[in-house]
């Protein structure tokens, strides 16, 4: 009898091991070693007001895609764009983006600000057409009714604040056709995690044209004016309501669970959603809407998530707001 015990213990250890392995799965191949589109900007690092640094001109670019610079198309413009001079306005960008951040405010590209931009991130703007609500500890104020509230905001939402109209809770998603099929079921409980705190309800259906939200995944272009950049950049990016669209990167590494060197599809998705909602960036690091999130990282929705959804319906029922 021992002996037999002796052989069938190896066999369960097997077994669970293989389990673990099923249940935090990897749902794409790429290549084992882990690259980010914006290891670029540790070349920057230390560099301050005043400085010319080769190829700073990225970094301009870089700010200029997530709102921190607007740079029109004259041609002053487009020469300041090509400069690697460190200037005024880069510093003050850069200050802005420390403030959203949490960070230091040192106007500097110290190790903390480079280590964050560095940081696979969603594709959506922190400042959208000069406005921004990300700034942690931002006192808002409402009126509902008669009543005026203020509370301090670390959630936000998009400009002008879009949103479903009142009467459609109930909303249709599919999955552009020959999707993997490993990515719907991460997906979809996203969809669920919203449902379960909201008045939203949402159902898959197979329609792809005729759904209210349109899930893909493309690579690098994909005729939408946001191109992809590669693995370990700009993971996903949505449209706000009721555009419906929501893109992720098939260049990156997705997994069902917490898989080292991988992103989470579930939490990606989650904050994707989000967007699709009307919410906006926060500024809680550890927010799902916190706009950058590691490999290897599990994020569920946060009290702030939660509370920027909520704060949104009663703002939608009070037209004076």
């Amino acid at each position: 009898m021992a002996p037999k015990l002796s052989l069938l213990l190896p066999c369960i250890t097997l077994l669970f091991l293989l389990f673990l392995h099923q249940s935090h799965a990897h749902l794409s191949e790429s290549n084992d070693k882990t690259t980010s589109a914006f290891e670029f900007i540790i070349h920057y690092k230390g560099s301050r007001n005043g400085d010319k640094v080769d190829g700073l001109h990225k970094l301009k670019n870089y700010l200029e895609n997530f709102g921190y610079l607007s740079l029109s198309h004259s041609k002053l413009n487009q020469t300041y764009a090509k400069s690697d001079v460190f200037d005024d306005l880069l510093e003050s960008a850069i200050k802005t983006y420390q403030i959203n951040y949490n960070l230091e405010v040192t106007g500097e590209l110290d190790n903390n600000t480079v280590s964050m931009m560095m940081m696979p991130r969603c594709g959506i703007p922190d400042i959208i057409n000069g406005t921004t609500g990300m700034r942690s500890g931002n006192k808002m104020q409402y009126h509902y009714g008669s009543n005026l509230f203020q509370i301090v905001s670390h959630y936000s939402f998009f400009p002008g604040k879009p949103r479903w109209p009142r009467s459609k809770t109930r909303l249709t998603y599919a999955f552009l056709p020959g999707t993997h099929q490993a990515y719907l079921g991460p997906v979809a409980r996203a969809f669920s995690k919203w449902a379960s705190v909201s008045s939203f309800r949402f159902s898959q259906i197979e329609n792809y044209e005729n759904a209210d939200l349109k899930v893909a995944f493309y690579s690098r272009n994909h005729g939408d004016g946001n191109p992809f950049e590669g693995p370990g950049g700009i993971l996903a990016h949505a449209f706000a309501p009721t555009d419906g669209r929501l893109h992720f990167d098939a260049d990156e590494k997705w997994s069902d669970g917490v898989v080292p060197g991988s992103f989470n599809l579930e939490s990606v998705a989650l904050h994707e959603i989000g967007h699709l909602l009307g919410l906006g960036h926060s500024s809680v690091n550890g927010a799902i809407m916190f706009p950058t999130i590691p490999a290897g990282v599990s994020r569920n929705l946060a009290p702030d998530d939660i509370t920027g959804l909520k704060w949104k319906k009663l703002l939608d029922k009070d037209a004076s707001v």
